[in-house]
């Protein structure tokens, strides 16, 4: 089975966390000021914060930028669970506005219609690796006096215009899953230019304490204050040793990303029963899923079917994703209902996410493209 997105670990990675081992922080020490610092520097942000994964890192965010009951942030349905889910952790309501047809990504002229009195923020999700439309949102978050909120967890390493994805929302929000593109194992992080946001974000993630063990620790110290309400989100020095060595292969693992989808999209381009994800101009896009679109109309059997057949040929197909407002918790706790997002619930029928990673070899690019092939013509209707 080539599944669709594996982690990628080296000799390096692995001398990494060893000598992190043995030294004498395992977590909360010098390692994870060091992650934070090279990956803010690495997207243009002024501070970054790391916490345990990238569902951590979406909560502290409306917790920094207040969220509270009856606040409303408003996102896209195309998203995993946890893009809604953060807002929900603070009392606040989430509200879907649908998606561009081409890019599946939040369509900015459908958003102020959903902007009311009551609204906070709107959080962005650079679906599948490419940013969103960042001057249209900033325009409207600027207007209406809310905040924007960039949840970047597929874009680490991705560029809008002139610009990298880090820089280009009052927070951004990354994820160091196994299939992104470092891993920590579990992680996420937070950056900024907003100082304040920083400063809440640390409190957050080390139970709402003023100081870090490391600090009293280095100024001999026992006491500490507990300011705030926080959780447990931090991340361990072994897992910021890790992603050290992982962010100084990014740059190439991007390019060898953009390689495969680029020759997906070569092979498949043709095959009327497909259309790929369209890329916006003046993006660079960090692809970390490739999803394609079937044109149902025009074959014979079911997104079921046709996924299942590319399982059983050893092509390890997924889905991205099942829009947020059908789940049934939300249809129960918001009353949401089908038709909401037509767009979004169209294009999921649709939809299968097709493997890709930095270390595919040509091979099983070939194989992916010759199986997709292969199962078009089976499905093709006459």
């Amino acid at each position: 089975m080539i599944p669709y997105g594996k982690q990628s670990i080296d000799k390096d990675d692995i001398q990494a966390v060893l000598e992190a081992l043995r030294s004498d922080w395992i977590t909360t020490g010098p390692k994870v000021p060091e992650f934070e610092n090279a990956v803010a520097t690495y997207v243009g942000a002024k501070f970054g914060v790391a916490v345990c994964n990238g569902t951590a890192a979406l909560h502290a965010a409306m917790f920094a930028i207040g969220i509270g009951p009856g606040d409303e942030v408003i996102l896209p349905p195309m998203t995993f669970a946890s893009t809604a889910n953060c807002i929900v952790y603070q009392g606040g309501i989430p509200v879907f506005s649908d998606i561009d047809p081409d890019t599946l990504l939040i369509d900015p002229a459908l958003i102020e219609e959903k902007i009311t009195s009551r609204t906070k923020a709107i959080i962005a999700v650079d679906y599948a690796g490419q940013p969103c439309d960042y001057d249209a949102l900033r325009s409207i978050s600027a207007k209406h006096g809310i905040f924007l909120v960039a949840d970047a967890c597929h874009s680490l390493g991705a560029r809008y215009r002139d610009k990298t994805v880090g820089s280009l929302a009052d927070m951004t929000v990354f994820s160091f899953h196994p299939v992104k593109h470092i891993t920590t194992g579990e992680g996420g992080m937070i950056v900024t230019d907003n100082k304040k946001f920083n400063n809440k974000i640390r409190l957050f993630r080390n139970h709402g304490i003023a100081t870090e063990y490391q600090q009293r620790e280095e100024q001999g110290s026992w006491f500490y204050r507990m300011v705030d309400l926080g959780y447990n989100y931090r991340l361990t020095d072994l897992q910021c040793a890790l992603g050290i060595s992982q962010l100084k292969k990014l740059p190439k693992w991007i390019a060898r990303r953009q390689e495969v989808a680029q020759r997906y999209t070569q092979a498949l381009k043709e095959i009327r029963e497909i259309i790929p994800q369209e890329l916006a101009k003046d993006i660079s896009h960090a692809y970390h899923l490739y999803s394609i679109q079937l044109v149902l109309e025009k074959l014979s059997g079911t997104r079921s079917e046709i996924f299942l057949r590319l399982r059983n040929e050893g092509i390890g197909v997924n889905v991205h994703y099942i829009p947020v407002h059908l789940h049934p918790y939300y249809r129960q706790q918001f009353g949401f209902k089908e038709g909401l997002c037509p767009v979004s619930e169209a294009t999921y029928k649709r939809l299968i996410t097709l493997p890709l990673f930095p270390t595919m070899i040509d091979d099983e690019i070939e194989t992916v493209i010759a199986t997709v092939k292969k199962v078009m013509e089976v499905f093709r209707s006459a």
